[in-house]
């Protein structure tokens, strides 16, 4: 009863936050917001007890990897594979190395191996927090691609490079040629694994629908488990279950495009995904917030050991972490577009050299949050023999103190370096689009002709069949010549299209109201209202994201 009272306490913490944050008077990130109700929840009352590491990154890590992998945009990720790589991967490694040995040589009671658990889990970045930061000033689409592609990798390579650091404070050794081996293996099964368990499924679920009819929650609930099944049997194989959790849901991207579901089960879905996203990164924040007392707590004592009697030293050390990451990171980005553009001049391609404001815009935009906040909780209570792991309260108070600052460091300097900030120009692909759109256009003409012979055949109301056809038709006709308009004409069109749709909006918003006046009156049943609103709320939805 207690966990169950605890879930429910985090749950209206979370929604309690998205609350706050449009209310509140300064703008702030909405994990800032939820780390603060989670402090005040810690004031009031203990709901958050010591957190079990392995349960709490099974039930938190693989449904956030998965959706992160199936919702990246692919077009973007492989159009900057280059960069993504040298970020997601050199980055990483570069990090654990350069923070790893800062860390243990600014704190010598920390120890190395336990240095570079801390230095791997606090390289992987988030672009949810940077979303939520930069709502009052979108990020170029082009940098954010590059900052979900990045963020999509270096949770996977950061929190394998964190695996082995643990491994080595448990064993006590740590063998570069075993550890090469150890990561081929982690790396080749677990994304093995994850696209194995994501096509067989989807297969199964697929020939099921087409031969007994489909049933939407059980699909729904079908995709809530496959980043489960992914992660759960890698790491039966000891294989990496954070492989196969991206794997899994990059492989359900590709799976979803078959297009086999009914539009109501992937509405509904998406729906479900949304609220599962939201409630997680919410629970994440909200519990680093009321574990923060006690984490500060533990890491004074730990500060104490090394000799400091003031626990501001503390501060001094997220500081100093942050400056280190954010100097690596600059660097890095410096370094990696220089030879970009180094690589483009020998092919004989021109590029535009970035300026220090992008620069300064993507190492600052390398923003902590949910995947450093679960990993780092993660680290074991005990060591092999019982005695407790070395620095753990540090560690996590250092996490979470990077996270906070990097936060805080993002909302105030990102609207600066992003405001009218220009990037190279994006391939256009409005042109991909209108073709696409015109494709279907013309096949939805050709499949109404064809489903009108078929229907009106040996009917004997076939000019019914065909005025409506026709009618049909005309619509998909007027769409195609809109795409074919140019100049004033295409102005006019959109215009056009504009005022229709506003109009229509209105009428449908007139629609739900009149329906919910009769069933006030109870001249209309539940059910009946409930879908006859749906209907109206469908094409709604439809028309807004037109």
């Amino acid at each position: 009863m207690e966990t169950v009272f605890t879930a429910l306490v985090l749950l209206v913490a979370v929604v309690a936050s998205g609350l706050l944050s449009r209310v509140i008077f300064v703008p702030l990130p909405l994990p800032l917001v939820q780390i603060g109700l989670g402090a005040i929840i810690a004031s009031i009352a203990d709901v958050g007890g010591v957190l079990d590491p392995n349960l709490f990154f099974l039930l938190l890590l693989p449904p956030l990897l998965f959706l992160d992998g199936w919702r990246i945009p692919k077009e973007g990720v492989f159009r900057d594979k280059g960069t993504i790589l040298e970020l997601a991967l050199g980055l990483v490694i570069f990090t654990v190395l350069g923070v790893g040995v800062f860390i243990n040589w600014m704190i010598p009671s920390m120890p190395l191996a336990v240095a570079f658990a801390l230095a791997a889990i606090i390289s992987p970045t988030d672009p949810i927090a940077v979303s939520s930061i930069t709502s009052r000033v979108p990020v170029p689409k082009r940098l954010m691609h590059i900052l979900e592609g990045e963020s999509l990798l270096n949770d996977a390579s950061g929190l394998v490079c964190m695996r082995f650091a643990v491994a080595a404070v448990l064993t006590g050794t740590f063998s570069l040629a075993e550890a090469s081996v150890t990561f081929v293996w982690l790396a080749v099964a677990g994304i093995a694994v994850g696209l194995a368990v994501t096509w067989g499924v989807t297969t199964a679920k697929n020939w099921v629908s087409r031969r007994y009819g489909e049933e939407t929650g059980s699909q729904i609930l079908i995709s809530l488990l496959i980043p489960f099944a992914a992660y759960l049997l890698a790491e039966h194989l000891h294989a990496s279950g954070i492989l196969a959790a991206v794997a899994a849901g990059i492989s359900m991207s590709y799976s979803e495009q078959s297009g086999e579901a009914l539009a109501v089960t992937r509405m509904r879905r998406t729906a479900v995904w949304d609220t599962v996203q939201f409630a997680l990164n919410g629970i994440i924040f909200v519990l680093l917030g009321e574990q923060l007392p006690r984490i500060v707590s533990g890491a004074a004592d730990v500060v104490r050991d090394t000799g400091h009697h003031d626990p501001v030293w503390l501060i001094a050390y997220v500081l100093a972490i942050n400056l280190a990451l954010a100097a690596l990171r600059f660097l890095w980005v410096w370094a990696s577009l220089r030879f970009t553009l180094f690589r483009a001049t020998r092919k004989g391609q021109t590029r535009q050299a970035p300026g220090w404001r992008l620069i300064a815009a993507t190492s600052l935009a390398g923003v902590r949050g949910t995947i450093t906040l679960a990993g780092i909780l993660t680290l074991p209570l005990t060591l092999n023999d019982g005695s407790p792991f070395p620095a753990r309260d540090l560690a996590i108070f250092l996490a979470a103190g990077v996270i906070i600052f990097s936060l805080v460091a993002a909302s105030i300097g990102l609207p600066y370096l992003l405001k009218g900030l220009e990037l190279p120009p994006e391939q256009d692909d409005q042109s991909h689009e209108d073709e696409a759109r015109v494709a279907a256009a013309q096949a939805a003409i050709e499949a109404i002709e064809r489903a009108q012979h078929k229907l009106g055949e040996g009917q004997s109301d076939m000019d019914l069949y065909a005025n409506v056809a026709v009618r049909l038709m005309d619509v998909y006709r007027q769409r195609i010549d809109g795409y074919a308009m140019t100049g004033e004409e295409a102005a006019i069109s959109l215009r056009t299209s504009e005022i229709e749709r506003q109009l229509r909006l209105a009428g449908l918003r007139a629609e739900r109201d009149e329906i919910y006046r009769i069933a006030r009156a109870r001249k209309l049943s539940d059910d009946a209202s409930r879908r006859l609103v749906r209907e109206v709320d469908l094409v709604e939805a439809r028309m807004n994201a037109s």
